[in-house]
């Protein structure tokens, strides 16, 4: 082949490509299922030859060596995008750090410069094809402008890895690559599906009723987006499409069973656009070369713009808690980093400007904190707590209770609204705290 003598070239060892990293340097590794293992590990084991070394990542899945291996930080510095359960654990005991943003914005902000410049980019790919391209496979969120603005360039082939089809900016080619690292092929982490609860099925109900012929899905991280899929494959709906920033397993049944057709689309039609793919092995067989699927960057999946061409387009997502102005906290308990901003606001900024486009903001009425079960709807946002999506913005929300259209609603009238679907244990002492805070008037109904 054309290329395999550039490939073996640069074909090293984990532990020769890590001497790329110097000390002070910035460190990225490409996100979510496809987090760098072989080359973490290799660069934790060169702990006691650097120092003031930062790394940022996305949503890691698998142990984070370099964080664990010097946990008071003397050598690494971890940063993470967006939280996962392994990122809030070195959290808790130290060792990592949040960086917020907009996910729609990750891309231009290392173009830009706005992002701390990245010395060394560490990527998983599959393998290289015979023009000379690795493919980025199931993580596409702005791993190519890491490549363009990188001064070096690590790949890690890791053979189960699926080959994602573009879409757009999907692969780096060989002659921009530096080190070449064939992993352990190890096999890529499955999200664990776990059984809806009744209250998932009550709220996924209310959702499903305002979903129409042709409509367009996105559809957020967490059990209450899968349980909205999983009824609308049961549904007779027709025509749906899929312009959604995570392609997850519900979507691979509603395509099989003729649901998902992406017939109505305005943009990219009979294509399922995403920017990157998290589930289990069925969903990354199902994406393997499959021209009925589309990666893209993010700062193209997530733009307010190209969410709202489609028409119909729905926005559902998960959050922590809502305060009586309609604030929506969904990545923070108090100063606790939980997740991050993710596309929450990207979606549901764009999803409402789509011509019969919703967004929703989805969440059970009350939550279990150790014995205690507290509101999940509160008179103000927990202090520290982070406004993931401003009252300003948000369109519907909804509970087991049902669903309030919050857009054009005066403050008392919010106030009202959401104590209506709030649980019934807390109402009384909400309409308390309205009173307290000047948004309950004399109009208002005594729940």
């Amino acid at each position: 082949m054309r290329y395999q003598e550039e490939y073996r070239s640069k074909l090293v060892t984990a532990d020769e490509a890590v001497k790329a990293v110097k000390s002070g340097d910035w460190v990225a590794y490409s996100h979510f299922v496809t987090t760098p293992r072989v080359l973490d590990e290799a660069l934790a084991r060169r702990k006691d030859e650097l120092s003031d070394v930062k790394l940022r990542g996305v949503c890691s899945l698998y142990p984070v060596h370099v964080a664990l291996a010097d946990p008071e930080q003397k050598h690494f510095i971890y940063n993470s995008g967006f939280f996962s359960g392994v990122d809030r654990k070195l959290q808790d005991d130290g060792m990592s750090f949040h960086i917020p943003g907009l996910y729609a914005e990750s891309p231009v902000n290392i173009r830009l410069g706005n992002s701390p410049a990245i010395n060394v980019a560490m990527l998983v790919t599959t393998p290289m094809d015979e023009n000379g391209f690795f493919n980025f496979s199931l993580s596409n969120s702005y791993e190519r402008a890491l490549c363009e603005k990188a001064q070096t360039v690590i790949v890690e082939v890791n053979r189960n890895a699926p080959r994602c089809l573009g879409g757009d900016q999907e692969c780096v080619h060989i002659s921009e690559v530096d080190y070449i690292v064939e992993g352990r092929n190890d096999p890529l982490f499955e999200i664990p599906v776990h059984p809806p609860t009744e209250v998932d099925k009550k709220i996924a109900a209310l959702i499903v009723e305002e979903i129409e012929d042709g409509a367009c899905l996105q559809l957020g991280i967490g059990g209450m987006p899968n349980t909205i899929g999983q009824m609308l494959a049961d549904s007779d709906l027709k025509d749906l499409g899929v312009h959604s920033e995570m392609l997850c397993g519900s979507f691979v049944d509603l395509y099989e069973k003729g649901i998902i057709t992406g017939a109505r689309k305005t943009i990219d039609r009979f294509k399922m656009v995403f920017s990157f793919a998290l589930g289990d092995a069925r969903l990354y067989e199902f994406v393997n070369n499959n021209p009925a699927c589309a990666i893209y960057p993010v700062d193209y999946t997530n733009s307010a713009e190209n969410i709202a061409k489609n028409d119909k387009q729905i926005s559902i997502n998960n959050a922590i808690e809502i305060d009586l102005y309609g604030q929506v906290s969904s990545e923070s308990v108090g100063s606790r980093q939980i997740s991050g901003t993710g596309g929450q606001f990207d979606f549901t900024y764009g999803a409402f400007r789509s011509k019969g486009g919703k967004a929703f903001i989805c969440l059970s009425s009350s939550r279990k904190v150790r014995d205690k079960q507290i509101s999940r709807i509160v008179p103000t946002i927990t202090p520290g707590s982070t406004v993931t999506v401003p009252r300003s913005v948000v369109h519907y929300v909804a509970t087991e209770y049902g669903k309030a259209n919050l857009k054009g609603k005066p403050t008392w009238q919010r106030a009202e609204m959401l104590i209506e679907i709030a649980h019934p244990d807390y109402r009384d002492d909400l309409i308390r705290e309205a009173e307290k805070m000047k948004i309950w008037t004399r109009t208002n109904k005594r729940l």
